[in-house]
């Protein structure tokens, strides 16, 4: 008798110390921040990261400049090659690596907590190759690798897809289940799809197809850069508002009803908003696998939180990316291997952790 009960007790006790330790901060808009000392602690050393990491991918790189140099190109008194090389190379790159990671992180945050499963990904799900199909569509018609007519294609892509699944699901209820077996049959196809269009370009617009469809950060510019720039806070901030309501989804969708949340509308929001964040990113770089898959379930261990919180999901993913984006510009220097090749790599090595960690625990 005592036996089984100490557990329960420990377990209150746990979960007393974490209600204690909560705190809940009011934001203009009627929008309610909780969070702990733990996550507030973890999201300064990950923005420490974040940062240690773009500096060392600013002053340092193939194109040796010292560290006075890359300061006074900064300043915009460095000679104008120094400026080329550190405002319009590797500033836009360390930009969009920390940005897109950013995306990604929160978009499969917003899936996985939508779905209440940690598998509901936009990459696992189909939508990032929606995203795919629209931006190869431009590619392979206007012969182009980059340009606002390639992000347009890619929005476009992850919206319709994103319709696309909804209405399958819609009729019987978008249960989590249910959405990732939608999602996944409609990427298969897109897939397919994605095959065809390569084999019927010709050889020069082949090549730059499935070159984009690695997913890479190279010659990234200010052009691609700023829209994601102007659009992430913006998105952010409204997927933070989604954040309660979803947490109170997580308990079933009668009992989120009977708290006052409109679960239709949330879900379809939520869904809208994690379609624009994958399709923003992957208009920047390209398919990016395996990113919005782990980013929100590390950030979970890490936090220790009671579910997916969406600003760490945000900052372990823009971690991630920066340190993939590093590695593929380094490891075989002066040859850089696309980011999308890193990434699946630790995607990878992800999910082989995950097994080995089961088998250890003795879990199924």
């Amino acid at each position: 008798m005592n036996e089984s009960y100490a557990p329960r007790t420990r377990t209150r006790t746990r979960t007393r110390t974490r209600t204690r330790t909560a705190r809940v901060r009011r934001l203009p808009g009627g929008i309610t921040l909780r969070y702990s000392a733990r996550a507030v602690t973890v999201a300064a050393v990950l923005l420490l990261a974040c940062l240690a990491t773009a500096l060392l991918g600013l002053f340092t790189g193939t194109y040796r400049i010292g560290g006075g140099q890359v300061l006074d190109a900064l300043t915009g008194s460095g000679s104008g090659a120094d400026r080329f090389i550190v405002v319009d190379q590797r500033l836009p790159r360390i930009c969009a690596a920390l940005l897109v990671g950013a995306c990604l992180g929160l978009s499969g945050a917003l899936f996985q907590s939508l779905a209440r499963n940690p598998l509901a990904s936009p990459d696992v799900i189909g939508f990032t190759t929606g995203s795919t199909s629209g931006a190869l569509t431009v590619i392979l018609a206007g012969g182009a690798g980059t340009g606002v007519g390639v992000g347009t294609g890619a929005v476009a892509g992850g919206l319709a897809t994103a319709v696309v699944v909804y209405a399958l699901t819609a009729p019987r209820g978008v249960s989590g289940n249910r959405l990732v077996l939608a999602g996944i049959a409609v990427g298969a196809m897109l897939a397919a799809f994605n095959s065809f269009l390569i084999t019927r370009a010709d050889l020069e617009s082949a090549e730059s197809a499935k070159a984009w469809t690695f997913g890479s950060l190279n010659a990234i510019t200010w052009t691609q850069v700023v829209p994601l720039l102007v659009a992430l806070p913006v998105l952010a901030v409204a997927a933070l508002a989604a954040g309660r309501p979803l947490r109170m989804m997580e308990m079933g969708d009668d009992t989120a009803g009977a708290l006052g949340v409109n679960v239709q509308r949330v879900r379809a929001t939520s869904l809208l908003l994690g379609v624009a964040l994958a399709a923003g990113a992957t208009a920047v770089a390209g398919p990016i696998g395996f990113l919005a898959l782990a980013a929100p379930q590390l950030a979970r261990r890490v936090t220790r939180g009671p579910g997916i919180t969406p600003g760490s999901a945000m900052l372990v993913g823009a971690l991630i990316l920066a340190v993939a984006d590093a590695t593929a510009q380094r490891v075989l220097a002066p040859f850089q291997i696309p980011v999308g090749l890193v990434t699946g790599a630790l995607g990878g090595l992800y999910l082989l952790g995950l097994l080995w960690r089961e088998k250890r625990n003795g879990t199924p």
